[in-house]
C-alpha cells in the first residue's frame, strides 16, 4: 500500500517496518543495511514489510537536523582510469548542481564485492540516491537500499534481476555499425577485441556484430579476443592476432582503453596495419584519424541523473528503461 506524504499522514517507521515483520527493531534496521548476517528469510520479510508500508528512510530530514546538507547523489564506477567515467560524472555533476545538489563519486575498480561495500557506505552516509555502473550480473541485493528509500539507477549497463531505472547506449546497434561499416570497406577478416566477457555492454556490442558478420563468414568468432580491460591486455591481443597466418585485415576496439592498446600496437608499422574502428569517443581518436562508434555520453549521464531526481520526487512512478542512440563517426583509419 502506498502512502502519500503530504503532511496528512505519518510517515511509516522501522518500527513499523519491524512489527509488520514479525521481527525486532535491530534486526529490522540490520536488514535495511544490508549487513550480511542477516538471513535470507528474515531479509526477505522485512523487505516485502518495508514495500507494504512503503516504508522510506528519511535521509534528508536527518541530515538537515544535524546541520549537515542532504542533497547528495553517489555515482559509482567502474575504472577511474578511463575517462569515459570522467566525462561521465561531469555529467551527472552538470544536471544535479543546479538543482543544489552535490555529487559523490566512488570506485568499484570492476569488483561486485567493492561495489556493494561502496553502494552500503553511501547509504549509511546518508546519500539520498545512488547511480551505479554496476559490477554486478545480479542486482537484486540493491532492493534493500529501495527499501531504506534511496532510489538507484543504472547507467551504462542495464538492472538485472530488480525492477529500477536505467539509461544504456544501443549497444547492439552499434555493433552493427562498427561491421557494416567494415563490410562496406571490403573487409572479411574482421577481428573483435573485446571487454571483460561478462559485461552486457560486450555481450550486445558482440550480438550486434554477429548480426551482420554471421551472413559473411561463419568463421569470425575465431578472431574473437575477450577479457581485455586495459591497455597492456589489448596490447597483448593485438600481437596475437598480428602473429596469425592469416591475420585480420581490420580490427574493432571494444572500447577506449582497447582502442589506445591497438593503437600502441601497431604505431611503428602504422603503414601495414589493419584498419581500426573503436568504441567511444577519446578526444585523441580526432586527432589520429580514427573511426568510432559512439554515444552521447553527456546524454547518457544527464538522463541519469534525471532518472535519480524524478525518483526522488516520486517514488511511486513507473521505472524506466531508457536507450541512447549510437552512431558512426568514419575516419581514415577505415578508408582502405
Amino acid at each position: 500500500m502506498h502512502r502519500p506524504d503530504d503532511g496528512a499522514t505519518p510517515r511509516p517507521t522501522l518500527a513499523q517496518v519491524a512489527a509488520r515483520a514479525g521481527v525486532s527493531l535491530k534486526t529490522a534496521s540490520r536488514a535495511l543495511g544490508g549487513e550480511s548476517y542477516v538471513s535470507e528469510r528474515t531479509l526477505a520479510s522485512v523487505l516485502a514489510a518495508a514495500a507494504e508500508l512503503d516504508y522510506q528512510r528519511n535521509a534528508a530530514a536527518s541530515l538537515l537536523a544535524s546541520g549537515r546538507l542532504a542533497d547528495s547523489i553517489g555515482l559509482i564506477t567502474g575504472d577511474f582510469t578511463n575517462p569515459f567515467y570522467s566525462a561521465l560524472a561531469q555529467a551527472v555533476e552538470d544536471e544535479i548542481r543546479p538543482r543544489g545538489m552535490h555529487l559523490s563519486v566512488a570506485n568499484s575498480r570492476e569488483s561486485g564485492e567493492q561495489e556493494q561495500r561502496v553502494a552500503s557506505d553511501l547509504a549509511d552516509r546518508q546519500t539520498t540516491a545512488v547511480i551505479t555502473v554496476s559490477a554486478m550480473t545480479d542486482h537484486s541485493g540493491y532492493a534493500q537500499l529501495q527499501a531504506r528509500g534511496i532510489p538507484v539507477v543504472f547507467v551504462d549497463r542495464p538492472a538485472e534481476q530488480l525492477d529500477a531505472d536505467s539509461v544504456v547506449f544501443d549497444n547492439r546497434e552499434g555493433g552493427r555499425l562498427a561491421a557494416q561499416h567494415l563490410i562496406d570497406a571490403g573487409h572479411h577478416r574482421i577481428a573483435f577485441i573485446g571487454d571483460y566477457a561478462w559485461l552486457p555492454t560486450y555481450r550486445a556490442r558482440l550480438a550486434g556484430m554477429g548480426d551482420v558478420l554471421d551472413e559473411h563468414d561463419g568463421d569470425w568468432r575465431e578472431l574473437l579476443r575477450t577479457d581485455a580491460h586495459d591497455v597492456a591486455s589489448s596490447r597483448a591481443c593485438m600481437r596475437e592476432l598480428l602473429a596469425l597466418d592469416d591475420p585480420p585485415t581490420a580490427i574493432v576496439a571494444g572500447n577506449n582503453r582497447i582502442l589506445l592498446g591497438v593503437m600502441e600496437e601497431i604505431a611503428d608499422d602504422a603503414a601495414s596495419a589493419p584498419a581500426v574502428i573503436g568504441f567511444d569517443e577519446p578526444e585523441w581518436a580526432q586527432v589520429l584519424g580514427i573511426s568510432v562508434v559512439t554515444g552521447d555520453v553527456e546524454a547518457l549521464g544527464r538522463q541519469a541523473a534525471r532518472l535519480a531526481v524524478a525518483r526522488l520526487g516520486d517514488r511511486t512512478r513507473p521505472y524506466e528503461s531508457v536507450v541512447i542512440p549510437m552512431r558512426l563517426i568514419a575516419r581514415r583509419s577505415t578508408a582502405g
